[in-house]
């Protein structure tokens, strides 16, 4: 196999950290801003979000969920009458307890003394408190019911140690909230919205998850269940991409959200939440990058073909430029992936080679190159991301055919591109589950002697609380691993517990994560 020469300095297999920053930034993704765990997200960076975010709200309307927007502040006392949220949440919150600057002796500007606030204001963390409140003043009967609201918006969490969209200080997210007249019919929420992030991560974002129950000492602050979608990235680390919360009458008991039932007896209500965050563009990059950029999924890739024209500052040009834009015209009433293929006419001033490359590292899925002799030749030179390298040659699998050809299987081409993303990353993760381990020195010998990147195992256990659980929780960070969820479609329990040797109840995935 030829040697290539990769578009990357870094390679995944060398260092996985580090390759994932230098994708960050050679992709245009975002860049640092200045203020410690802030980043701004650039235009091909934002424009990936905003497909995520139009596929995504697609699916949140068509269960009857309602767009609404709350405040970012939220007094303290929100927090205070929940004490086992506001104590999952202290040590990330920011505070804010003046609303003045006045300049200090030095010459810099200093809070206020006179301009403390009687109450201090949290910057949303996230929203059941604020939310609970309008609840509260929204439901009167069981007519009002189910109530079911989504936002999309930023929220701060006061992270030590960050990475740009896996772990930010501020980052942007959607977070659906519902009540319910009953367990029954919040638990039926709670598992509906699951599968929504489901079938939007694996089918629009080609990433392949699992789906499953969340262990007792991972559960949402506050909440009754937690459950989650969980995906493999190519180091063999977690990355959890969507969690769906039953609150149970947590927060309806701490907030007073009550309806008055058919027999007009005051009940509380049910309650669930879940969200999703820009920490999915962050698993776009560790799941479909590669060691010249990035890969985006025609679904969420805000141009699916760029069309570069070869410019020599000819005479010829102008018609090289035409004849672009009769291939871009031809493309603009198909369709792909359900939807009008969305085209990108280069025109930018620069070398063809060059712009390629950019168009490369940011991961377009379709590459259309035009020069004179295409032109002449009625052809384009094209270039599908997912199949960038010839390897016999060591260059660039550039393929050279008619317009035609290239606009009558353009559509196709996308689709194959979305589906040979999703298997590629289904194949790397079902080949790095390793099962059958019946005891914990299995585990601790695999994850020490299986490289850098072991991937996941699955075990048994007896689903321990209290005391037995904080052992076992003890165990794990002892190795650095975690339990990511119990999956929802695996196998019946068979064996006994890797943990205690009693009989196990169900079977967990344990795995190093973000």
């Amino acid at each position: 196999m030829a040697n290539i020469r990769h578009a990357l300095n870094v390679k995944r297999e060398d260092d996985f950290a580090k390759w994932y920053q230098e994708v960050v930034s050679a992709a245009d993704l975002a860049e640092e801003s200045g203020v410690r765990g802030c980043m701004v997200i650039k235009p091909w960076g934002y424009g990936i979000w905003e497909r995520v975010q139009r596929l995504m709200d697609d699916r949140i309307k068509v269960a009857g969920v309602q767009n609404t927007y709350f405040p970012i502040f939220i007094p303290l006392a929100n927090f205070e009458r929940e004490a086992e949220h506001v104590e999952g949440f202290a040590k990330e919150m920011a505070v804010v307890t003046h609303h003045r600057l006045i300049a200090g002796k030095n010459g810099k500007l200093i809070p206020d003394p006179e301009a403390k606030l009687e109450e201090p204001l949290v910057v949303r963390p996230t929203s059941e408190t604020i939310i609970g409140d309008a609840m509260a003043r929204w439901i009167q009967s069981w007519r009002s019911l189910p109530l079911k609201i989504n936002q999309w918006s930023n929220v701060v969490r006061w992270e030590m140690r960050t990475r740009m969209f896996l772990r930010t200080s501020e980052f942007l997210w959607q977070e659906g909230h519902t009540a319910h007249a009953n367990r029954e019919e919040a638990l039926e929420e709670t598992h509906r919205a699951l599968e929504m992030y489901r079938a939007c991560v694996e089918e629009d974002l080609a990433m392949p998850v699992v789906a499953g129950e969340k262990p007792e000492n991972e559960r949402f602050p506050g909440a009754d269940e937690t459950w989650s979608i969980e995906a493999m990235m190519q180091d063999g680390k977690a990355l959890q991409a969507g969690t769906s919360h039953y609150l149970g009458i947590n927060f309806a008991t701490a907030a007073g959200i009550k309806f008055q039932d058919r027999e007009g007896v005051q009940q509380y209500c049910h309650t669930t939440s879940w969200g999703t965050s820009t920490r999915l563009i962050g698993g776009v990059v560790m799941t479909h990058g590669d060691d010249d950029g990035l890969r985006v999924p025609p679904r969420i890739a805000p141009h699916q073909v760029v069309i570069l024209p070869m410019l020599r500052d000819k005479p010829e040009d102008e018609a090289v430029l035409t004849y672009c834009e009769e291939l871009q015209a031809s493309l603009t009433s198909l369709s792909a992936c359900g939807e009008p293929i969305r085209i990108f006419f280069d025109k930018s001033p620069g070398k063809a080679t060059a712009k390629r490359w950019d168009w490369v590292r940011k991961g377009a899925p379709i590459i259309v190159e035009v020069g004179p002799r295409d032109m002449e030749n009625g052809k384009v030179a094209m270039l599908r991301r997912d199949q960038l390298w010839n390897g016999e040659t060591g260059k660039p699998a550039m393929q050279f055919i008619s317009r035609e050809e290239f606009t009558a299987g353009a559509s196709a081409m996308l689709e194959d591109i979305q589906t040979s993303l999703f298997e590629e990353a289904q194949t790397h993760r079902d080949e790095n589950i390793t099962r059958g381990f019946t005891e914990w020195t299995q585990v601790t010998d695999f994850f020490a002697n299986n490289g850098k990147y072991p991937g996941w195992v699955e075990v048994q256990w007896v689903k321990p609380s209290g005391a037995t659980l904080e052992k076992v929780v003890e165990q794990l960070k002892g190795e650095k691993l975690t339990i990511r969820n119990v999956p929802r479609d695996s196998e019946p329990a068979d064996g006994t517990c890797i943990f205690t040797g009693e009989q196990a109840a169900e079977r967990i995935l344990v795995a190093r994560a973000y």
